[in-house]
């Protein structure tokens, strides 16, 4: 028998630690001991566009508190667990077979979720889902974007939408919002007239700032788009759409009226499942066809859909945290401003604040106490998620102590403030 495959024998290659003899001792010693150069991207025969480029993603780090990339900070309930693994468990009997390319009984089951959720009626044909939504918004971007086509967003934005365009080989442009993060409709107008995209991406509720966008400003940008000789497709991405506040209405509302209108969202924050990577699409049948054209085959697992279709049978439960995530949200933005800081009015399960005049060193201090949040956004800004109290409880401390604050009071309540000028009125 072998010995572990964790060493070889005095450096002999081909050797394991008991001395067995494996085929590459076929090799001359000389062979396989030369030196070799290490191969480098430059060595290969890369696209001009990506050299130099990195992969995207937020650090992932083993620290206390992790607050830097918006998950739900709540794993799923023991009982919703066992009947994930119950249904993966019978996807796994037919794991020999492809699993169903159409999965029209996800497809159905995520409609039925969105009648729930925000009073959509739509048909199983008129819903799309891809591993996390980042896949969604690439099959988009592969159906209408490309070569000699435009895609326009609103900066600040979601950083991984200018990755999409370039890796469809789709010009990326970007207009501006305002300083308070919101978007200026005519503006937005101007962009679309000038710059005549096939694609526009609004997120709502924004990343990194948490801002949503009004009804109002989507069908703005929706009628204009229908004046372009060659129309454009709309997406609004709600990843964050659970989260947002009372009154705050989805883009849900406007597909009727709009074929070329697409929602996005996922599973993966309010549903606190990010590990199962199950983004989806809402929009016309047309749209969503256009989606099937471009996207690999059997491009979402037999295991995937188990998970999925599982979790959705739990919507309530899964849910469930949402509420005390909105609270402690407004919380956090109530006490960063008591603290000074700049804060962005946020729909979304996370608060970027400003003010800083080095964020970098803040985030390291921070991380430097146990603490990653991210960095993101404008300069001279940095974004936390929210997390559960005690986490919240940390970030605080964290951040006081970078500072070297001590924590602002909480401001009284104008009811207070009037009593105490009248008292003082009074006393003169």
């Amino acid at each position: 028998m072998r010995g572990k495959v964790t060493g070889r024998s005095q450096g002999v290659p081909g050797v394991w630690d008991d001395g067995a003899v494996t085929p590459t001792t076929a090799r001359t010693t000389a062979q396989t001991t030369a030196p070799r150069s290490a191969t480098t991207l430059a060595d290969l025969p890369l696209r001009d566009d990506l050299r130099g480029e990195v992969p995207y993603g937020a650090p992932q780090l083993h620290v206390p508190v992790v607050l830097n990339v918006n998950e739900n900070p709540y794993p799923v309930a023991p009982e919703i667990v066992a009947e994930i693994a119950s249904a993966v468990a019978q996807a796994a009997v037919g794991l020999n077979r492809y699993p169903d390319r159409e999965f029209f009984d996800l497809r159905a089951d995520l409609a039925a979720f969105l009648r729930t959720e925000s009073g959509a009626e739509l048909a199983p044909r008129q819903v799309w889902a891809a591993n996390g939504s980042n896949e969604v918004m690439l099959h988009v971007l592969q159906a209408f974007g490309g070569p000699g086509r435009r895609a326009l967003s609103f900066a600040p934005t979601y950083s991984m939408y200018p990755e999409y365009a370039r890796d469809t080989l789709t010009t990326w442009v970007t207009g501006q919002r305002r300083d308070d993060f919101t978007l200026d409709v005519e503006h937005a107008r101007a962009m679309v007239r000038e710059h005549r995209p096939t694609v526009v991406l609004l997120a709502s509720p924004n990343n990194p700032t948490g801002t949503a966008l009004p009804p109002a400003t989507v069908e703005a940008v929706l009628d204009e788009v229908a004046q372009l000789p060659h129309g454009a497709v709309v997406v609004v991405d709600e990843a964050y759409g659970e989260f947002r506040r009372a009154g705050t209405q989805s883009a849900l509302d406007l597909l009727p009226d709009h074929p070329n209108l697409a929602v996005s969202r996922t599973m993966s924050k309010a549903f606190s499942l990010a590990g199962a990577r199950v983004g989806y699409l809402a929009a016309s049948e047309a749209f969503v066809d256009a989606l099937r054209v471009v996207r690999l085959p059997y491009h979402l697992s037999a295991v995937t859909q188990a998970v999925a279709r599982a979790a959705l049978k739990h919507s309530a439960t899964l849910l469930s945290t949402v509420a005390e995530l909105r609270g402690r949200r407004d919380a956090t933005v109530v006490w960063l401003r008591q603290q000074g800081f700049a804060v962005a009015e946020s729909d979304a399960n996370f608060v970027l604040f400003g003010g800083l005049e080095d964020r970098h060193a803040v985030w390291q201090g921070l991380l430097d106490r146990g603490v990653l949040i991210r960095e993101t956004g404008p300069d001279g800004w940095l974004r936390v998620s929210i997390g559960t109290e005690p986490e919240m409880a940390a970030f605080r401390a964290a951040l006081l102590d970078v500072l070297g604050r001590q924590e602002a009071p909480p401001e009284a309540p104008p009811e207070a403030r009037q009593e105490a000028r009248q008292g003082a009125v009074a006393e003169q």
